[in-house]
């Protein structure tokens, strides 16, 4: 086509304003870099040096909601309008839920008193409770901080299900990823001690993430990591068969320990993050 005589062409938008160049295959190592860059300056602008994470399952769910839908289920399998195997199987899935339930109640006091701690020290010096900005643990987490009065970071990551930001998160400090691994590294680089609740292959993967970073030193950063609920981590995977074959050594024994309180968890971490973070003022980052 020809242009028309005197007539200008619109200005065409800069590369970095091209929705389409920026959702290329090109263009994927900016795309990874704002997500490096984009936290980095909130991080500073908000005065946050130090977290402590906490994550576990998405699909735990608050104990009065666990509490509720027992009761739902029980009530439909007594109408008759399912079959026995179905009821027994609703009812089942209930109490599976429940019982799971004491485990959002402990992440949300843990994160509670942490931050209620936390609030005592300088603004600048201040452990902030860090989660996936996700429902279940994630929630549990953010709710305790919000509840003692504190803020509290989410590390949001978009995905096809479970995963929506809840109303916790102190907005600010609410963030969302499209990369796992940019994600897992604002996870560990303002990281100062990390508690595993129960949950599923995210869960796992995170921690032994953590703990393959701690021992191979890929982080300077020698934090605790809580492995809180002893009948779930020690039915589901036995850590000490990794020294009876030989696979760690046994100083590597020594980067997790099982907590089952609340108060065990607190004072621990206290413990811990006073004598290697306070003592001396040392950021630890990597």
């Amino acid at each position: 086509m020809t242009p028309e005589k005197g007539k200008l062409r619109p200005t065409p938008p800069k590369a970095y304003l091209n929705p389409e160049f920026m959702g290329s295959p090109q263009a994927r190592s900016i795309r990874v870099l704002t997500e490096m860059t984009e936290p980095h300056l909130r991080f500073k602008k908000h005065n946050v040096r130090n977290t402590v994470v906490m994550f576990g399952s998405a699909r735990t769910l608050p104990p009065d909601v666990a509490r509720r839908r027992l009761e739902e289920a029980k009530a439909f399998a007594a109408t008759g309008k399912c079959d026995d195997a179905e009821c027994a199987h609703r009812v089942r899935v209930a109490e599976i839920d429940l019982r799971s339930s004491a485990y959002y109640e402990a992440c949300r006091e843990l994160a509670f008193e942490m931050t209620k701690w936390s609030l005592q020290l300088p603004e600048w010096q201040r452990f902030l409770v860090c989660s996936g900005a996700g429902p279940g643990i994630m929630e549990a987490a953010n709710r305790g901080a919000h509840e003692a009065g504190g803020r509290s970071v989410g590390l949001g990551i978009s995905l096809p299900f479970e995963q929506e930001h809840n109303p916790y998160v102190t907005p600010e400090l609410d963030l969302e990823f499209h990369y796992f691994f940019v994600r897992k590294y604002w996870f560990l680089y303002l990281a100062k001690a990390l508690v595993a609740f129960p949950g599923g292959f995210g869960t796992f993967d995170e921690l032994f993430e953590m703990l393959t970073l701690i021992q191979t030193r890929k982080t300077k950063k020698q934090f605790p990591i809580l492995l809180f609920g002893s009948p779930f981590w020690k039915n589901v995977v036995n850590m000490e068969t990794f020294q009876e074959w030989g696979m760690v050594s046994p100083e590597d024994r020594n980067f997790y320990v099982h907590v089952d309180s609340v108060k065990e968890a607190r004072d621990m971490l206290i413990e811990i993050i006073t004598d290697r973070y306070l003592k001396g003022d040392s950021e630890g980052h990597d």
